[in-house]
């Protein structure tokens, strides 16, 4: 969709705060809003659609409940490594299964 911002302009917001059950969530990315529209769907009490700006970015509110932040620690050198190794191996797999 074209929608005249630039990606600088195309934001997450998330807001909340102690006093209110709900969140407000304000987004232009793609795979979050399938996925919060996937979730509204399933289950409306707890998600809702509530504003498409016609720009692109659409604003749910959730039940704070069903959220959460992950934070993850960066792979150490020894993890990244092996990962690529696995990878690897999962590739010439994939191809020689491909061409059987």
């Amino acid at each position: 969709m074209i929608t005249g911002l630039t990606k600088y302009e195309k934001v997450t917001e998330i807001f909340y705060n102690a006093a209110d059950p709900r969140a407000e969530i304000y987004t232009h990315d793609t795979k979050l809003k399938k996925r919060l529209q996937a979730y509204a769907k399933k289950y409306p009490k707890l998600c809702k659609l509530i504003e498409d700006d016609e720009q692109g970015g659409l604003r749910f509110t959730i039940d704070k409940k069903r959220m959460s932040i992950r934070l993850t620690a960066p792979y150490s050198e020894e993890r990244r490594v092996a990962a690529g190794v696995l990878g690897k191996e999962n590739y010439k797999h994939m191809k020689q299964t491909k061409a059987e």
